[in-house]
């Protein structure tokens, strides 16, 4: 549907149809010339309406509505909380890149989540493939909230955050317990044996349904913005998944 456009010329794609192309582009990975015509919006439409909505804050609130919605349903368990970081490759370069430690320094970025223990992405970020991952840790965690959906205060953070040993360092121990956040970290140096990874095996699976989007899997926007777009809209469909079950 297009609407008349007040200031004159084309007539405004309407909302939906762009985000359905956006959507397209997520699940698909598809290059943005190559989008389909019968998705009803044209290839440039499409991308800068994703740039406006990323300036505006849409990706983010609607991934802070369903964590809302869920919240509500009882279905988030904010007793702990799972972080981890993944590398993809980027193709272009471009902002919030670097060489990757883990893919013979090619050029990537680095996808940094926290969820809940059922795996719910609460929080989200992106680095260059060459940032340690203990840098997100506290920005992951000061990024949840607020999440309304309660009677009361709304929850801003989980009781306790599982991590492994790339978080192993007492700086950040402090401040997680400055924040009223227990942190239970796997210590470098120490024989295998804490069986955290029975607990912290949901963020991985969490990152598998996320890289099942295929525009998550390889970065190809040279604007980290857009790219982070796209991740809190894949956040926003793990979300929508997980409000279905």
């Amino acid at each position: 549907m297009h609407r008349p456009d007040p200031r004159g010329g084309r007539p405004r794609v309407d909302d939906r149809v762009c985000f359905n192309a956006i959507v397209f582009v997520l699940f698909t990975g598809i290059a943005w010339q190559h989008l389909p015509r019968e998705v009803g919006c044209s290839p440039a439409t499409a991308h800068r309406r994703l740039a406006e909505w990323q300036a505006a804050g849409v990706f983010h609130r609607l991934h802070q509505e369903l964590l809302r919605r869920l919240n509500t349903a009882g279905r988030i368990d904010w007793s702990t909380g799972v972080v981890d970081g993944s590398h993809v490759r980027a193709l272009h370069k471009g902002a919030l890149t670097g060489p990757s430690p883990v893919d013979r320094a090619r050029t990537g970025s680095k996808h940094h989540l926290l969820t809940d223990s059922h795996g719910i992405p609460l929080a989200i970020s992106l680095t260059g493939g060459n940032r340690n991952d203990v840098t997100q840790l506290l920005p992951l965690v000061d990024g949840v909230g607020p999440v309304r959906g309660k009677v009361g205060r709304p929850r801003t953070r989980p009781d306790k955050v599982l991590a492994d040993r790339g978080y192993d360092h007492d700086k950040y121990r402090r401040e997680l317990w400055k924040r009223g956040v227990k942190p239970v970290i796997a210590r470098r140096g120490v024989e295998h044996g804490s069986h955290l990874g029975r607990e912290r095996w949901v963020v991985e699976r969490t990152f598998a349904w996320l890289h099942n989007l295929r525009r998550l899997r390889i970065r190809y926007e040279r604007s980290g913005e857009l790219h982070l777009a796209f991740m809190l809209l894949g956040c926003a469909v793990v979300c929508q998944r997980k409000l279905a079950e």
